[in-house]
């Protein structure tokens, strides 16, 4: 019988499972056919178990280092700790010593989803707040984009999972997939459209008139009563293709204009009540970790997503302005949540 210099894997589960029944390291090698002192010297380290690590001291930084470190972690928000360690020329510092010093000086967070608010963005919210107070609500065309993506917004796909099972595998495209840009109006309980604006069409202020002029205007406002467009309200908020000279002016050839056309804030996504309804449609096309192999699968998603919609919803979408604009005022101009 020759020596062989290793076990293989299904060689040492076969030993352990022998010794469990009794079985003497000499049987075990007539049943493997491995030489004996090979199968003594396996069982041996087994039974030593694993050395422990020697653990190596720390790098230690002096107090003016560590002065350095809080000062350079309140000056680089959300940067890692080799950036913070390197602007204060701190080297040769291990990643584990790094964060342990950095956990008593500073907290691992998230970057803020919402911008800001300085004193002129809460200043103007105020007199937005104050300007349409009396305004009924249910004249008001609430309209605003959002883009759908593949694979759903990061951080999304997670659930429970059953104690002993997997997660499922979630990849990463190479080239990210794209997305549809959907635009879409609320007003008292209707939901106007959604429309899709055409793949790889980027809206400045000429294509996003003509998509207002394919879809919008032809499609729905057209089909309305004189009475009907001599009231609404049209808002829209201050993306740049939205607030143009070019866009005002097309608009105004619609007629609307002036009073007809809602003067927005700055930063104020909160106060546009169609946001909850972007959150309502991607809660449902999302759901469950759902993601999409092409863009028409993800429009048609959109589409049905939308149709479940009930008019009730959007109805207490459009009632909540009245407080909102209560909870702009309370705040002083602060955000309010939604």
């Amino acid at each position: 019988m020759g020596q062989k210099k290793d076990l293989t894997g299904s060689e040492k589960s076969k030993i352990v499972r022998y010794l469990a029944e009794g079985c003497s390291s000499l049987k075990i090698a007539k049943l493997l056919m491995r030489d004996h002192r090979t199968i003594k010297r396996f069982i041996q380290n087994s039974q030593q178990g694993r050395k422990k690590r020697v653990e190596k001291p720390r790098r230690k930084i002096t107090a003016h280092e560590l002065r350095k470190v809080k000062r350079a972690a309140a000056k680089m928000p959300l940067a890692t700790s080799l950036a913070i360690f390197q602007s204060c020329n701190i080297t040769g510092v291990p990643k584990s010593t790094r964060c342990a010093i950095l956990r008593d000086v500073a907290k691992v967070r998230k970057a803020e989803r919402r911008p800001p608010l300085n004193k002129t963005h809460k200043l103007k919210r105020q007199d937005w707040a104050k300007k349409y107070l009396k305004t009924d609500f249910s004249k008001v065309l609430w309209t605003d984009e959002m883009r759908v993506s593949l694979d759903g917004p990061d951080g999304w796909a997670r659930g429970w999972i059953g104690k002993g099972q997997r997660a499922p595998v979630r990849l990463r495209r190479q080239q990210g997939g794209g997305g549809v840009l959907v635009w879409a109006g609320i007003i008292k309980d209707e939901l106007v459209g959604p429309f899709r604006v055409e793949d790889g069409v980027k809206l400045n202020s000429q294509s996003y008139c003509q998509f207002l002029e394919d879809t919008f205007f032809k499609q729905w406002y057209r089909k309305k009563s004189a009475s009907f467009k001599k009231n609404m309200i049209f808002m829209q908020d201050n993306a740049p293709s939205h607030a143009s000279k070019y866009s005002t002016a097309w608009l105004a050839r619609k007629g609307i204009k002036e009073e007809k056309l809602m003067t927005w804030p700055p930063c104020s996504p909160d106060l546009n009540p169609i946001e909850n309804l972007w959150s309502i449609i991607k809660c449902e096309i999302y759901k469950e970790g759902k993601r999409y192999t092409s863009l028409n699968s993800v429009w048609e998603a959109v589409v049905a997503a939308a149709r479940n919609v009930d008019g009730e919803q959007i109805k207490t979408l459009t009632e909540s302005m009245d407080g909102r604009l209560l909870s702009v005022l309370a705040k002083k101009g602060g955000y309010i949540g939604r």
